[in-house]
């Protein structure tokens, strides 16, 4: 008799087998990352059927392989359907489940993992759509936190509170509309800048000789404070939010923070690019 066992478990990824089986890739809370054959599941009356689409929670019923398990039973616990019904949500929940997939470990517990990830696609599905500029801000900006998030889980978030360099925490200013830090990717945050600092070029701190590192791009006070707000548990004031084009520039700066310290593309970016120019939002 074939040895099984249960877990709980989202479809992140999934891919044809054989002629009628489906190759699924599972987060789950209890073994971390599995891969597991959904058997006939590709005939029109499998009674598997959508439990085995992309972002669905399933009790799952495994049986052990010599090669690969397979799904025996699946209980669907929650679908989020309503990701498949907007480009922009798709895309932002495919561009998580990406970064999951590089994070999340086989053969170990992932459960704050898996949690995680849940909350922040249940967020994303929960956004009432609408066609307007507050509501694409919303869906960037809740990306951006759901990004933010997991890499803290990882232990790798930049900081974005205190200077990379000196330590000193960074406020804001508001009053000065040319006031500007640095963001470094290679030192892992925010720089406070001075008389030492030379565009697009180095940054060497006159208390610390020994500290020197490229600063790649320029934060105003507004995109600090968004930066700033991504640690916390939910987005504050986001119904007065108006800067599209802020809340793109900290997701994109994610993206290349996040492809430079996990040292691999995020693919799925491209559809939050193509998202964007679709819906063609200018500041």
């Amino acid at each position: 008799m074939a040895i099984t066992y249960k877990a709980t478990g989202i479809n992140l990824k999934a891919m044809p087998l054989g002629e009628s089986d489906r190759l699924l890739t599972i987060l789950t809370p209890e073994y971390g990352l599995i891969r597991v054959v959904a058997p006939g599941v590709r005939k029109q009356k499998s009674k598997l059927g959508g439990r085995t689409e992309l972002f669905v929670v399933n009790q799952l019923l495994i049986s052990k392989g010599r090669s690969l398990d397979r799904i025996n039973q699946a209980e669907t616990i929650v679908s989020y359907t309503g990701l498949s019904q907007n480009l922009g949500k798709l895309a932002a929940g495919q561009y998580l489940a990406e970064l999951v997939l590089h994070q999340a470990l086989s053969e170990h517990p992932q459960t704050e993992l898996f949690y995680l990830l849940n909350e922040h696609l249940k967020r994303i599905e929960q956004l009432q759509h609408k066609t307007d500029r507050l509501w694409h801000t919303q869906l960037i900006a809740f990306l951006a936190h759901g990004i933010y998030h997991l890499l803290a889980i990882e232990g790798i978030a930049p900081q974005v509170q205190m200077c990379c360099a000196t330590g000193y925490e960074l406020q804001p200013n508001f009053n000065k509309s040319d006031w500007q830090v640095g963001f470094s990717i290679d030192a892992g945050g925010i720089i406070k800048l001075d008389d030492t600092y030379v565009v697009q070029s180095s940054y060497q701190n006159l208390s610390n000789p020994n500290f020197s590192t490229k600063i790649n791009t320029l934060l105003n006070a507004n995109q600090l404070s968004l930066l700033q707000q991504l640690p916390q548990p939910e987005l504050q004031a986001l119904a007065k939010l108006t800067s599209h084009q802020d809340w793109v520039k900290v997701e994109q700066l994610l993206r290349k923070y996040t492809q430079y310290h996990l040292a691999y593309p995020i693919r799925s970016a491209e559809l939050i690019d193509t998202y964007l120019e679709s819906i063609a939002i200018h500041p």
